[in-house]
């Protein structure tokens, strides 16, 4: 573990740094204990709240935890797909809100990433996935649905078609991309007629899902993103 620190620089981040870069490389592995407060103080030669101001961060990425007790102190962390994809919405959301992302560039990798799953999708989708599909295609032909629950219902049905190609990876990469958006999206005031064309769609992915045609899917995912891109133009200019 790298233990020479730049006085210039913020000296509990350079440690969290230090020991995430040792759990990376393997250095330190899962549910292995950390050297106690103490000896971090005395390895990086620096004061206790440095030491753990640097253990917040790492806690805060959930690379370790903490157990209270003789036996306690900090561990490496078993990370979790689903603490995982907290994490990737997180940050992805951020970056979008702040503007280090611009909406057309999150859009265009959600529909790339979205497309290379639906082939995986279309031959692994399982019989309850469909069904999720099929329920929010129903849930958003409800009338009255705030815009709010429209999107919440428009991100459940992606993630099930995202979900359907079973592979965690892909999962773990579309969360950010499809879940970030959301807050943006609630922003689109919707027509009937916008939703009854991104009603069809859905309908039309789901049909294509169901006979396992991948490119009948990728051809109607291609017009979502088409769609997505003009409504979200047609409000961020009305909001100018």
């Amino acid at each position: 573990m790298k233990t020479d620190l730049n006085e210039n620089e913020d000296l509990s981040t350079q440690i969290a740094e230090a020991i995430r870069d040792a759990i990376i490389e393997g250095s330190l592995i899962v549910d292995q204990r950390l050297p106690s407060e103490a000896e971090l103080c005395e390895k990086f030669d620096v004061g206790r709240s440095t030491v753990r101001e640097a253990l917040k961060r790492l806690a805060a990425q959930n690379l370790i935890r903490t157990q209270r007790g003789a036996a306690g102190g900090a561990f490496v962390n078993r990370m979790s797909f689903e603490e995982a994809y907290d994490q990737q919405i997180t940050t992805s959301t951020l970056l979008l809100s702040m503007n280090r992302v611009d909406f057309e560039t999150a859009c265009e990798a959600r529909y790339a990433l979205e497309r290379s799953c639906a082939p995986l999708s279309a031959q692994r989708r399982t019989p309850d996935q469909l069904a999720t599909m099929r329920a929010e295609i129903h849930r958003q032909s409800q009338p009255g649905l705030t815009d709010e629950a429209f999107c919440a219902s428009d991100v459940a049905f992606h993630r099930a078609l995202v979900d359907g190609a079973r592979n965690p990876v892909l999962s773990y990469q579309l969360a950010g991309a499809v879940e970030a958006m959301q807050p943006l999206m609630n922003m689109i005031t919707y027509t009937q007629r916008d939703r009854d064309r991104i009603i069809a769609l859905h309908s039309q992915i789901a049909d294509a899902l169901e006979a396992k045609d991948a490119a009948a899917a990728n051809a109607r995912l291609i017009d979502l993103e088409t769609e997505t891109l003009k409504l979200a133009k047609s409000a961020f200019a009305a909001r100018r």
